[in-house]
């Protein structure tokens, strides 16, 4: 089954190691479980939650991506 994809991607900054271009939700997912710094606040929660609803088709992948951006925004990660 092929992955939703966003309709725009979104930008990850990583400090000095640069910024990582995250394209949908099974990306984004993989980003909050693996590579995510030790801040996990409210909205990194949401966010891997709605994630995984967009891959189980029970969300939207564009609702995915607006709990994505909020929990970016939330670890001081967005790239402006």
């Amino acid at each position: 089954m092929p992955q939703p994809n966003w309709q725009k991607p979104v930008k990850v900054a990583f400090g000095n190691l640069g910024t990582e271009v995250i394209n949908g939700p099974s990306e984004a997912l993989i980003l909050l479980l693996d590579h995510w710094p030790d801040l996990r606040g409210p909205h990194f929660v949401r966010a891997r939650s709605a994630c995984r609803a967009a891959l189980d088709g029970r969300r939207s992948p564009e609702d995915a991506r607006q709990f994505f951006e909020q929990a970016v925004s939330e670890a001081q990660m967005h790239v402006n």
